[in-house]
């Protein structure tokens, strides 16, 4: 591979990668919020609301950390990809243009009405705030997968007189059905994100004995919700996306299960290492015909193989195309089995004295990132060797006059700089869950309420 266009597509894969770190939670916890919200609004059980406010907090760092790491990947459209910008720009510049007006703007103005305006709005008002604050982010949300969807899926574009490609269709645009299925999978990967989130910090105070009444409520809301999303998250989401592929882009779905061969009744892989080599899989672990059932619901159906496209036209990095949808597909499973156990612990009264179990949800989570960045990775890299699918190949889309050098000088730069704000956002976020939810009394604070109390009751 040429060596300015593999800096370049590392260079965006980590500014991608880890920018999306942040909106993932965000995503995630801004309906969680707004459940805490009701919750509290309809009971009128203050718990909820300072369940709610301090996940406000997190939001907000999460928030202020994404928009300063996401800019720069606009600029990147300009500096590193200007190829795939002229020739596609007249496309997503629509949907990108749309997410940073509309959605971008609304999120932003009603977080800070939801921060700072609980004092100054009514209770239905301070709700309604976090309402719009959940319809901004999920907005948001929508318009970057729909420039994606895009890009996997070309639909509504006409070619100009320069080879270029402009809108011939909003509709077809914004309502592009690779979208919706692509959509509903993301943002209910980005809840189970929230979800682990809220039930690692309440197991974490109900392991350290601390903050446990609103440890119980985060456990309890986090766990519920995980283990519904994550159900979502494979039925109908994730196997409507993975039919979608098998009639759209049947060679990606083919490098992502290493199917070298077209065949009737094809196999399932569990595991197994794929060997480019030698067309095989090692050591492998199979269900015969179940492929041909999920994407066909046919046992004996056709799925096409490696072999049915020229070899140019494959995925330049099955191996690692095909470990990361298994490690998607891996994980997704993993956080079905652990939210089903502590919803059926949490059912009988037993959750909040279980520590084995919360402990494994505390451990859990860093899994919910790896397997949405798994995810993210098996979407971008199966659509290789193509920017825009069937119209535009990535080697033709990056910006000629950019030396790997240059490149080079800008991804540690980058990061670096990142280094240094991951290290901040790690230091903000630990100074919240240390706070907790409400103040915690430390010995010498208890002991003068009590001295407190007793000078009353002498009164």
């Amino acid at each position: 591979m040429n060596s300015a266009l593999l800096i370049h597509r590392l260079h965006f894969a980590f500014t991608v990668t880890f920018h999306y770190l942040f909106p993932q939670l965000t995503m995630g916890l801004a309906p969680l919020i707004v459940i805490l919200k009701t919750i509290g609004l309809k009971t009128g059980d203050d718990r909820y609301d300072k369940a709610a406010r301090f996940w406000a907090k997190i939001f907000g760092i999460n928030f202020v950390i994404g928009v300063v790491t996401g800019i720069p990947m606009e600029f990147q459209f300009g500096t590193n990809w200007s190829h795939f910008s002229r020739f596609a720009g007249g496309v997503i510049g629509q949907t990108l243009a749309m997410e940073g007006c509309f959605a971008f703007f609304l999120e932003s103005t009603f977080l800070g009405l939801f921060l700072y305006g609980e004092k100054r709005l009514s209770k239905g008002l301070h709700w309604f705030s976090a309402l719009m604050v959940f319809l901004g982010s999920w907005m948001s949300g929508y318009f970057i997968v729909a420039t994606d969807a895009w890009m996997q899926h070309p639909v509504g574009y006409v070619h100009d007189a320069t080879g270029s490609v402009q809108l011939s269709s909003f509709w077809q645009l914004v309502l592009n059905p690779w979208a919706w299925w692509q959509y509903a999978h993301n943002m209910s990967g980005a809840l189970i994100t929230g979800a682990f989130a809220m039930a690692a910090v309440g197991a974490f105070y109900l392991l350290s004995e601390k903050h446990t009444e609103q440890g119980k409520i985060f456990v309890r809301v986090g766990v519920i919700a995980a283990l519904f999303v994550s159900v979502f998250q494979v039925v109908p989401t994730g196997d409507a996306q993975g039919r979608m592929i098998a009639r759209n882009q049947p060679v990606t779905l083919a490098a992502m299960e290493a199917l070298w061969e077209t065949r009737p009744g094809a196999p399932l892989v569990i595991l197994g290492q794929p060997n480019v080599d030698t067309k095989s899989i090692d050591n492998p672990i199979v269900v015969p015909k179940m492929l041909s059932f999920l994407t066909w619901r046919s046992w004996s159906a056709e799925v096409k193989g490696l072999d049915s496209v020229p070899k140019q036209d494959w995925p330049d990095t099955i191996p690692l195309l095909y470990y990361a949808y298994h490690i998607m597909v891996g994980l997704g499973t993993i956080f079905i089995a652990i939210t089903a156990v502590a919803v059926f612990l949490l059912w009988r009264g037993q959750l909040y004295q279980a520590r084995w179990m919360l402990w494994i949800l505390l451990l859990s989570f860093p899994f919910p990132y790896i397997a949405n960045t798994a995810g993210w990775m098996t979407a971008e890299l199966g659509r290789q060797p193509w920017l825009v699918y069937g119209l535009l190949r990535t080697v033709d889309g990056y910006s000629k006059m950019v030396s790997a050098a240059n490149g080079w000088f800008s991804f540690l730069g980058f990061a670096g700089m990142y280094t240094v704000l991951g290290i901040l956002f790690l230091f903000l976020v630990r100074r919240e869950i240390e706070h907790g939810p409400e103040p915690t009394l430390t010995p010498h604070l208890r002991q003068r309420m009590e001295e407190a109390f007793l000078v009353a009751e002498v009164r």
